[in-house]
């Protein structure tokens, strides 16, 4: 039989165990410690009778008090559509103009829009509509489709920019330099032009002669889509090369890259995900967007 050892200190009984003179207690576990435990599956043990709680291969316990998250979720939806089908109706019937003109409509407009825009565009044109490389800014009144009204917007919006929609708006620039259509010194004398568009400190009397045969090569290639003074075509999604807003950069190796290249940009189509309520809040607030800029 095992002695009993009496830890001097605490008073407590030992386990008899000894680890390099370490000893350990045979203390009790703590009550309050015990009564959380029973609580704790005492109250597992109701959950689990009143609350969808357990997995029954197919199916699940329900609950004696039935209660149903989706339901809950989708009787929240519900509310607050019915909360919003004062002014969302207003909007859905109204004109644009007449919108704008609603100071409480448009209240909404900015309330939902940036909610919307967060959602749904924020990935590709940054939370404030800035944009990045690739992607245009919303802010400066550049547009490449119309004329960056509203209902412009809400219609490139519906149909998107190369997608899969029937009436999708389709735009493309060739792959000149790439595709042999221009060779490489021309690709660059192109490039010189463009750029001098928009920098025209850059021609000079030492590459006049560069910049005359890149205008000729840019009215031969390149007018039909962007017009002879290169200010672009909005109809068919042609930009403006003679302002300071690039979508792919405008320093001169970026438009020799697109020249060389070509260019393919994509929006997508969201009628299939908004409804026409909510594509015309987003392209009212996005129309507010360039309004608010500088």
């Amino acid at each position: 039989m095992s002695k009993v050892e009496i830890d001097p200190v605490s008073g407590e009984q030992t386990t008899g165990h000894e680890w390099n003179g370490i000893k350990e207690l045979d203390t009790p576990v703590p009550r309050g410690i015990l009564w959380f435990i029973v609580v704790t599956h005492l109250f597992a043990l109701v959950w689990w009778v009143l609350m969808p709680a357990f997995p029954l291969g197919w199916t699940y316990t329900k609950g004696i008090l039935g209660i149903d998250q989706r339901d809950t979720v989708e009787q929240v939806i519900v509310g607050n559509q019915t909360a919003r089908e004062p002014w969302t109706s207003q909007i859905a019937a109204l004109p644009f103009d007449q919108i704008q003109a609603d100071e409480a409509l448009m209240t909404h407009v900015a309330q939902s829009g940036r909610q919307l825009f967060g959602d749904n565009c924020a990935a590709c044109h940054g939370l404030n509509g800035t944009g990045r490389s690739s992607y245009p800014d919303l802010t400066d009144g550049d547009w490449l489709w119309g004329d960056g009204s509203p209902e412009a917007i809400a219609e490139t919006m519906r149909v998107g920019i190369n997608a899969r929609h029937d009436e999708t708006r389709m735009s493309q620039m060739p792959a000149f330099g790439r595709d042999a259509m221009l060779r490489r010194p021309e690709v660059r004398q192109v490039a010189q032009y463009v750029y001098s568009l928009s920098h025209p400190e850059y021609s000079t009397a030492d590459n006049v002669d560069t910049i005359a045969a890149g205008q000729q090569l840019f009215i031969d290639n390149c007018s039909g889509c962007h017009g002879e003074s290169g200010t672009g075509i909005a109809d068919i999604g042609a930009p403006n090369l003679t302002d300071a807003a690039w979508l792919y950069g405008g320093a001169i190796e970026d438009i020799i890259e697109s020249v060389h290249g070509g260019r393919t940009g994509h929006m997508p189509t969201w009628d299939e995900r908004l409804t026409a309520t909510e594509i015309k809040t987003l392209a009212l607030y996005v129309y507010a967007l360039g309004m608010a800029s500088p």
